[in-house]
């Protein structure tokens, strides 16, 4: 298939798929006779598994590493291994971040209405404080 179907197929957009080869991130891609990309299901899966891993984070240097290994001929298995290890440990520390976030306005949304109250007596006793000083002032 040719780029822009290709682009259909994976919802990667040609620009993207082009930097990913110019980057290394998929394989080098075979062309036609007369130089246009001919893209297979290798590649496709490629774009697939390179779109997900920058989706969540990963960065070009750590993804290129990871496939420079996984194409190499030697058992890479193990730097593999620690290079995805060090990425989940990365979109887990996002997660827990964001999920604090979620506990925090999930908080002031169940308790608005006396969140609001208070801060709005809060806010009166300082105008009125500020009030008092100018007037004494």
């Amino acid at each position: 298939m040719n780029i822009k179907e290709a682009s259909e197929k994976t919802g990667v957009s040609s620009a993207a798929i082009r930097y990913y080869e110019k980057e290394s991130l998929i394989p080098e891609i075979d062309r036609t006779e007369v130089g246009n990309r001919d893209i297979d299901d290798r590649i496709i899966r490629r774009i697939t598994f390179v779109t997900q891993m920058r989706a969540v984070g990963m960065s070009i240097d750590s993804l290129r590493r990871y496939i420079q290994l996984f194409d190499a001929q030697e058992d890479n298995t193990k730097e593999q291994k620690a290079i995805l290890q060090e990425q989940l440990a990365v979109m887990e520390e996002k997660r827990d971040d964001l999920q604090s976030a979620i506990d925090h306005l999930n908080y002031k949304l169940n308790h608005f209405y006396d969140h609001m109250e208070t801060t709005e007596e809060e806010l009166r006793e300082l105008e009125r404080q500020h009030a008092e000083k100018k007037a004494n002032q």
